[in-house]
């Protein structure tokens, strides 16, 4: 008896609800079908199904048997689907949810060596804004975390960790001047996400380790009315660059303005919160040979660990 083609025609029979249609479903001939589930009930020892002229249904053994062997069906064709995946190349199109800032300032300049790599995909990223919690209707969703928890039932990487630093133009700070000490931010100007502006606060956290046992290592200040507040990090960093205001930018976005002397780091001791990037895919068994191809060289390429690349000093 071949016990694997066996399974598959109990388990269609059970779906199909007759001998007869599980045969029209598998293309076998009707004799075919009710010799193998008379085979599999010998080898088992025990009826699985009752049937008649007019019913068939699942005995109690055979309802507990029918759970074991979908499952072993389903391993199998995971199994079937892994190893076909791992011998393939990379091809496709691969749909990415990304927040805009980190497409534009960081995925940008290491998709040449991607397509390098895998010029088999085509890439379709959308950036339509902050994104905290993965969709399932793409096939990787980059994901900037807050303090809050990860949401939904996906499969999360940790890409990298990306501190909130406080920055300011060359001439914004010739001006007004720059502060010295985490208080004296309250007479400037503020560019600040939305999000710290509704709580109208901003903690800052000592980078450094303090001189003294006894130093403050986290201070909290009420915000001022700020001059702009917005979730677009571009936008913050746009005006930053204009010369409006001190603003509070995550560094993976403020890295390159900071290195080429466009941005200058205010109170380079002390950074705000972090947030933490991960590249979530939904739970499927059978993950696509792009998708993982994305997600190693988005592991390679940040480090993968719960440190900020971009963190100045």
């Amino acid at each position: 008896m071949d016990q694997l083609r066996a399974l598959r025609v109990f388990t269609q029979v059970v779906t199909e609800g007759s001998f007869a249609g599980a045969a029209r479903a598998l293309d076998l001939a009707p004799a075919v079908v009710t010799r193998a589930i008379a085979e599999l009930e010998k080898h088992v020892g025990a009826r699985l199904l009752n049937r008649s002229s007019r019913s068939l249904a699942l005995t109690d053994i055979g309802q507990a048997y029918l759970l074991r062997a979908s499952q072993i069906l389903a391993d199998l064709d995971d199994a079937d689907a892994m190893a076909g995946a791992a011998s393939s190349t990379p091809a496709g199109t691969l749909r990415v949810l990304c927040p805009p800032a980190f497409a534009v300032h960081q995925l940008a300049r290491h998709l040449p060596q991607f397509h390098r790599l895998h010029p088999n995909i085509h890439l379709e990223i959308a950036t339509p804004g902050p994104v905290d919690a993965a969709d399932d209707s793409f096939d990787v969703s980059i994901l900037s975390i807050g303090q809050q928890p990860l949401q939904g039932d996906f499969v999360v990487r940790r890409l990298a960790c990306s501190s909130f630093i406080i920055c300011a133009s060359p001439d914004y700070l010739a001006r007004r001047g720059c502060p010295l000490e985490p208080q004296d931010l309250l007479g400037h100007q503020g560019l600040l996400p939305a999000v710290s502006a509704v709580r109208r606060e901003l903690t800052l956290h000592r980078q450094a380790p303090a001189a003294t046992p006894d130093a403050v290592r986290s201070v909290t200040l009420p915000i001022a009315p700020a001059v702009l507040s917005t979730t677009r990090i571009e936008l913050l960093l746009a005006t930053a660059l204009a010369g409006l205001g001190i603003a509070g930018l995550p560094t993976f976005a403020a890295e390159q303005a900071l290195r080429e002397g466009r941005l200058q780091r205010v109170l380079p001791q002390w950074r705000g919160t972090t947030l933490t990037l991960y590249a979530a895919m939904p739970t499927h068994k059978q993950v696509p040979a792009r998708t993982r191809a994305f997600i190693d060289f988005l592991i390679a390429t940040f480090g993968g660990k719960e440190h900020d690349p971009w963190l100045p000093g």
